[in-house]
Order: C-alpha cells, then sequence, then structure tokens
C-alpha cells in the first residue's frame, strides 16, 4: 500500500466521502435502529425520530450502494422490503456506539459550554 496523507479534512482525501457518509448523523442512527434485525421502511422511520421520509430515504439508498445495509423487496401485494445491515455495515456499530458513549458521557459538558456563551 502507498504511503498515503489519511486526512478527512483534506477533499483529497480517499476517505473522505465514507467518512462523511458514516459520520453522518442520520446514517448513525439508522445504522443503530437496524443493529436488532431487519426493518421496513416505515419501522425505520418510527424509530428514528424526526428524520423526514425523503432524507430517511436517501439515506437508505446511500447505505446500501455502499453495501452497509441490504435492501431486500418481496414480490407481493402489497409491496415489502426490508433493510439490514450487512457485515460490513455491522463492523461500524462499535465505533457508533463509542461515539455515543462519549457523547452521553460529556453532554454536560457541552451544555455547560453553550452556557457559558
Amino acid at each position: 500500500m502507498t504511503d498515503i496523507p489519511w486526512n478527512p479534512a483534506s477533499r483529497d482525501c480517499p476517505s473522505r466521502d465514507l467518512f462523511t457518509t458514516v459520520g453522518d448523523r442520520w446514517n448513525m442512527l439508522i445504522l443503530l435502529s437496524l443493529e436488532h434485525g431487519p426493518l421496513r421502511n416505515g419501522e425505520v422511520h418510527a424509530q428514528v425520530d424526526g428524520i423526514s421520509v425523503r432524507v430517511l430515504s436517501q439515506r437508505l439508498s446511500t447505505l446500501a450502494s455502499d453495501g452497509l445495509i441490504t435492501r431486500t423487496a418481496f414480490p407481493e401485494t402489497p409491496p415489502r422490503v426490508i433493510y439490514e445491515l450487512t457485515d460490513l455495515g455491522r463492523s461500524a456499530l462499535p465505533p457508533v456506539h463509542a461515539l455515543f458513549d462519549w457523547t452521553v458521557a460529556h453532554m454536560s459538558d457541552v451544555a455547560d459550554h453553550r452556557g457559558a456563551q
């Protein structure tokens, strides 16, 4: 492997696109919602409070295109589509959980700083 300066803040960094996708607040919440098994679109929407239907559709499409989730459509009437984490998507959960744990541990610190401004 060649020596590449890995700096996601640089627009030329090869990791930036995926770093941005995985680090997106909605994408992290979608990944967490799928942690315990496959869900239909409406079930994901119900679990990810505040996301619009349009944004959810875009994020699910991106996550599927990147191989983090699978989209399975069943030939039924009415149509049924489920979303499920792939092994790659499941491998993203530990860092997402770590960021969540950090957030919980430091919420009051951040609130104190916000209040001081």
